[in-house]
């Protein structure tokens, strides 16, 4: 593991965007212990404001599509952007993610590094193709299952751009770390997929069996965090973002069931998405393997949200 990988970020003067959302809430919460953080987020809810007030965050009611960052510093050291707009709007999503990315790295145009939260989304879909980040980008949501947002995989590749536009102009250090399936105490999509086993209710996958991917834990999304921070560059570094283990959604809900006493059934249809198993050599080569097994992982997940279902002897 790179030397940087093992160094925390302490004493920064940190702005978190997307802080209601699965990924940056927790990421805030734990930073806020050691850091100055600054958390960006439209706040609709008061109840999780005054949650993440309560962990030390310093929350700011923010419009990144009206370029409007509330009372934020202009002298932020780093900058962690996870917002998304998927409003299925296509003018307002554009704005909110798009515009607003450019607007928020102006604002902070002398930040020593920002890490730019992307998608494994963006690669174009290819069968059981393992991508890497030189590989082509596409519309991985161009699929009825996906129509409810239908504009995620487009604008995370317009952000990208704009990221990259705004390392050149503004001679910003950038990483783009692209995400594959984050999970784990803060929920996500495998949350979702026990929830279906529980219920008895059939899981969608892609007629290309198996469906393959690489689900990240909460604890090692975090623990990436400073080194993916530390890579940062004017030209800037991409990166698959994911966790070492490569693994299905049939065999991720298969294991969900031994652990639930439930038996999964899966519905292949071509209106599901593909696999988007990644390629994570470069991610292990800037900032070192993940860590937590992803059996270890889906574990966790149900001790927490459904702790009466866990067989004792699982």
């Amino acid at each position: 593991m790179a030397e940087h990988a093992r160094t925390p970020l302490l004493g920064q003067k940190i702005a978190i965007t997307g802080l209601t959302g699965q990924v940056a809430g927790p990421v805030a919460t734990a930073l806020a212990a050691d850091n100055e953080v600054y958390g960006l987020a439209r706040f609709s809810n008061p109840t999780r404001r005054d949650e993440l007030t309560d962990a030390g965050v310093r929350c700011i009611t923010a419009d990144l599509a009206a370029g409007d960052f509330g009372a934020l510093p202009s002298d932020i050291d780093v900058v962690l952007h996870f917002a998304v707009a998927k409003s299925a709007d296509w003018d307002a999503d554009q704005r909110a993610n798009v515009e607003g990315t450019g607007l928020l790295y102006q604002h902070c145009r002398n930040a020593r590094a920002v890490l730019h939260c992307s998608s494994t989304a963006v690669y174009q879909p290819d069968g059981h193709r393992r991508f890497a980040e030189t590989d082509p980008l596409g519309d991985n949501h161009r699929v009825p299952a996906m129509s409810f947002m239908p504009t995620y995989s487009i604008l995370k590749i317009a952000a990208e751009g704009v990221a990259r536009f705004c390392a050149r102009a503004f001679d910003l250090p950038v990483t783009i770390a692209r995400l594959n399936v984050p999970y784990g105490r803060s929920g996500g999509w495998p949350l979702f997929q026990l929830a279906q086993v529980l219920a008895d209710d059939p899981i969608a996958v892609h007629t290309n069996s198996p469906s393959r991917f690489n689900p990240i834990h909460d604890d090692d999304i975090l623990a990436t965090v400073p080194a993916l921070v530390a890579a940062a560059s004017t030209s800037p570094t991409i990166v698959n973002w994911a966790g070492v283990d490569e693994v299905s959604i049939e065999e991720w809900c298969g294991y969900l069931g031994e652990l639930t006493g439930k038996s999964p059934t899966f519905v292949e249809t071509d209106d599901a998405l593909e696999s988007v198993a990644v390629d994570t050599t470069r991610m292990v080569e800037l900032i070192g393997p993940t860590s937590v097994p992803w059996r270890d992982g889906m574990r966790s997940m149900v001790e927490q949200f459904y702790p009466d279902a866990l067989i004792a002897s699982s």
